[in-house]
């Protein structure tokens, strides 16, 4: 199973896509992403929540 995410889903604008084999991994590689790029520090419920209805997996 392989876990995707493009941040322009919850980012509009963003070009950055995200695909990993382990959910958990990829959430790691977002969390990073939205420090370095978006300046987003804190990761709130509602933005964990927004981000993960947008992983789709195949």
């Amino acid at each position: 199973m392989t876990f995707r995410l493009a941040c322009g889903d919850v980012m509009p604008g963003c070009t950055a896509h995200f695909e990993h084999a382990d959910r958990d991994q990829l959430m790691t590689q977002v969390v990073a992403h939205a420090a370095a790029d978006h300046g987003i520090t804190t990761i709130t419920p509602e933005i964990a929540e927004a981000v993960g209805a947008r992983i789709q997996h195949t």
